[in-house]
């Protein structure tokens, strides 16, 4: 199995794992309830309901 020929530098080394750190995920507040949201992804409501931008997508599940 080939080996490299010269050592890895920190430099070069800490260049390529520039990209691995750990992104908090981006939140946006909901028109409606005013609850903290993913962006771009639907979300469930208090009453069952599917909600998209502050507009409902779906319908609320009844309980019997």
């Amino acid at each position: 199995m080939p080996t490299p020929k010269k050592k890895t530098s920190r430099s070069k080394r800490d260049m390529r794992r520039s990209h691995d750190s750990v992104t908090v995920p981006a939140m946006a507040l909901d028109k409606k309830s005013g609850e903290l949201v993913r962006p771009h992804r639907a979300h469930k409501g208090d009453d069952g309901a599917y909600y998209y931008k502050g507009k409902q997508i779906s319908a609320s599940k009844e309980k019997a």
